[in-house]
């Protein structure tokens, strides 16, 4: 009887089917995605050279863009970088992100809401001549006068993606191709990350076979910044293990998932 039932366990087992994994360019394991929120100098100084000495791309969510580095987000989207929208004021509320009154949440309708990020989207394609803008929302809140107002945003279709704030096991990872683009996983690095810690993230998604979005803010400078030294060494590790895992944008890993099921 012990027989009969460990071979029932077995073969209800061998009949469940293995989660799908991606499968992504070159045999890679995963594709890492480095995302910067908010448009920042720090970004411009440290993490956008880094990028490029290292030969990487990173996907930037720009939100109250600054007259003066118009050209150097102009440069940053001609050498290969992602351009995406943050919306133009950052609109949290004003509990988690105080601001302008004008300029929180709860001021805004969804209506309202779908504007601003449209008409960021004209900002964007002006720096970088392109259609297709992913976006991010401001303090990983989609909230306009207290109500939510991302499937308004999926029916108009102004954006590509939604990325959040929030991350997901890396066995919900594993099957990029059928992740709902308005929920978007992410996981923040900031004050006091080491490049252990991110790294181990990297290694998580490769393990799984999917993908690790990470979320940076300042790197070397303005606010919850990750040090630059720790932001250069993943970045070193990555370049290491490029046949390990693929560094591409969002949007790239977004497509190229959606196009190899």
């Amino acid at each position: 009887m012990r027989r009969l039932f460990a071979a029932a366990v077995l073969c209800a087992w061998m009949a469940v089917p293995a989660a799908a994994q991606t499968r992504w360019p070159n045999g890679a394991k995963a594709a890492v995605v480095l995302t910067y929120d908010d448009a920042l100098e720090s970004q411009l100084d440290h993490a956008i050279p880094a990028l490029d000495t290292a030969g990487l791309k990173g996907t930037f969510f720009l939100a109250n863009v600054k007259e003066a580095d118009v050209e150097r987000w102009r440069a940053a989207a001609k050498g290969g970088h992602e351009l995406a929208n943050h919306t133009i004021f950052h609109p949290c509320t004003h509990d988690v992100y105080p601001a302008d009154p004008r300029y929180v949440s709860e001021a805004y309708t969804s209506a309202s809401m779908l504007r601003e990020i449209a008409q960021q989207n004209v900002l964007l394609r002006a720096l970088d001549g392109k259609d297709r803008h992913g976006f991010a929302t401001p303090c990983g809140q989609s909230l306009a006068g207290g109500k939510d107002y991302l499937e308004d945003l999926r029916k108009v279709g102004t954006v590509t993606y939604v990325r959040g704030v929030v991350d997901t096991p890396a066995n919900a990872r594993a099957d990029v191709a059928k992740a709902d683009p308005m929920h978007v996983p992410a996981r923040g690095f900031g004050e006091g990350a080491t490049a252990e810690e991110m790294i181990a993230y990297a290694r998580e998604a490769e393990q799984g076979g999917g993908w690790a979005v990470f979320l940076f803010h300042g790197v070397g400078g303005d606010y919850q910044a990750v040090p630059d030294a720790e932001h250069r060494a993943l970045l070193a590790w990555l370049v290491q293990h490029r046949s390990e895992v693929w560094v591409t944008t969002l949007q790239g890993a977004l497509d190229w998932a959606k196009a190899h099921p």
